[in-house]
């Protein structure tokens, strides 16, 4: 059970095969995502903004603050990817960005954040040629190089996967 609490859709796996509707559909996700999101934890209390999802995992309110920390940084990958070659991008330590005090904060400062990253990374993300989905970078901490289309079915499993986090909390507690 706690396994599927810690990944409800499912661990990420770099699909075999890429197609251009696949992109596509990962995109119409991350496009999505700002308003989905935002439309599950607006109407939750402090209460329930500050319960996990899970038994040691992060509450509602870090997890929404966790996608506009992760988010700026795929933007800024996908960027950096587009403009340099094959650059070496920063790795973070999620988990301690996540007890810093801005993780604390109400969401109404992410949830803002999250909409308009979302919006320009898309400008970017629908302006690519399949030979830029096809550019790289280079993961220190996986020490290897990833390309961008596999970035983005990522960050689409990402936006579903918190989604999920909080969806299914709040089947758990009978929230509305």
């Amino acid at each position: 059970m706690e396994e599927n609490l810690s990944y409800p859709i499912g661990k990420f796996k770099i699909p075999e095969t890429i197609s251009a509707t696949d992109i596509l559909n990962w995109l119409d996700i991350i496009e999505k995502f700002p308003e989905r999101l935002t439309k599950e934890v607006t109407s939750l209390n402090d209460a329930q903004l500050d319960t996990p999802y899970r038994e040691g995992g992060w509450t509602v309110r870090q997890v929404v603050h966790h996608v506009a920390d992760s988010h700026m940084n795929a933007y800024i990958r996908f960027k950096l990817a587009l403009t340099e070659e094959i650059p070496t991008i920063k790795p973070y330590l999620q988990d301690r960005w996540a007890e810093l005090p801005d993780s604390k904060a109400t969401i109404d400062l992410s949830l803002p954040i999250i909409v308009n990253v979302h919006k320009r990374w898309l400008i970017i993300l629908r302006s690519m040629t399949p030979d830029d989905f096809e550019r790289k970078l280079f993961h220190p901490e996986q020490n290897k190089e990833l390309i961008l289309k596999n970035f983005a079915a990522l960050y689409a499993w990402h936006c579903n996967h918190h989604l999920a986090h909080i969806t299914e909390l709040k089947k758990r507690e009978g929230w509305k």
